[in-house]
């Protein structure tokens, strides 16, 4: 079993160049001013400040949580019913549904946006309504793969009991398939909301820079103004947004866990 544990080595060492380095340059930029010298660090709080005491800042941040937040909406109430609905065909017929699901996940998510890009260029939606359609197609199938998931593993005996016992489809959906494929939910909550709430390519693409989220500031930020001190403390921010939604999310899949 030691010799099987220094396999975990490589993955450590991963880790720590990917992600603990980066994240710990990204905190130091945040909390120092710009223009440091490697041996004079000046340590300050103006970047957070800064971000907090304009109203332009915070109301992009408001804006990128409701985008998150509708797109999630939207991919509960058109993934739950497609997911339903594949877990009640035949296996043969649910595993097409799946591959048509996920056929479009094979082509990057860059390349499939360009191509959005071109279909809504000519429809004369605006920026707002062309930025919501980006992210319901790219994050729906994560939503719909959750839920099929969860709805698939349910065993089919509790259904047949629940009618048994008098209840009829609408009272064996609520009190029973609902229940048992809440936790499919939530971790399709966890893969569609956070991974808008900071998307910046897409609404740059679809929103034609018309509508600016807050991945948009951070990449402004670090490619275009060069103030790595203000766009890290964005991400920051950003980060701890993240983490606190990552944690509301597992609680609620533990509840729903424990529910069970």
């Amino acid at each position: 079993m030691k010799n099987f544990s220094k396999l975990v080595y490589p993955y450590l060492i991963w880790m720590v160049v990917m992600i603990i380095v980066p994240m710990a340059m990204i905190v130091l930029y945040a909390i120092t001013v710009q223009g440091n010298d490697v041996l004079t660090f000046q340590f300050t709080f103006d970047n957070f400040l800064r971000f907090f005491n304009d109203e332009i800042f915070p109301s992009v941040l408001w804006r990128s949580l409701k985008m998150a937040f509708i797109t999630t909406v939207i991919c509960i109430a058109i993934g739950y019913p497609a997911a339903y609905f594949m877990a009640k065909m035949k296996p043969n017929s649910a595993a097409m549904c799946v591959l048509l699901v996920t056929l479009p996940m094979w082509i990057n998510m860059l390349v499939r946006t360009y191509a959005w890009r071109g279909i809504l260029s000519r429809t004369g939606l605006s920026a707002e309504a062309r930025v919501y359609i980006g992210m319901v197609y790219n994050f729906l199938p994560f939503m719909i793969l959750q839920i099929y998931t969860a709805l698939s593993k349910i065993d089919p005996s509790l259904i047949i009991a629940a009618g048994d016992l008098g209840a009829d489809a609408k009272q064996t959906f609520m009190r029973v398939t609902l229940p048992l494929s809440l936790s499919g939910v939530v971790s399709g909550i966890t893969l569609v909301f956070l991974p808008a709430v900071s998307s910046f390519f897409i609404p740059k693409l679809l929103g034609g820079g018309q509508y600016v989220l807050i991945g948009n500031l951070i990449e402004n930020y670090f490619v275009s103004t060069g103030d790595w001190n203000f766009g890290s403390a964005i991400s920051l921010i950003m980060a701890i947004i993240i983490l606190i939604s990552m944690y509301v999310t597992r609680k609620l899949d533990t509840d729903t866990k424990e529910a069970d």
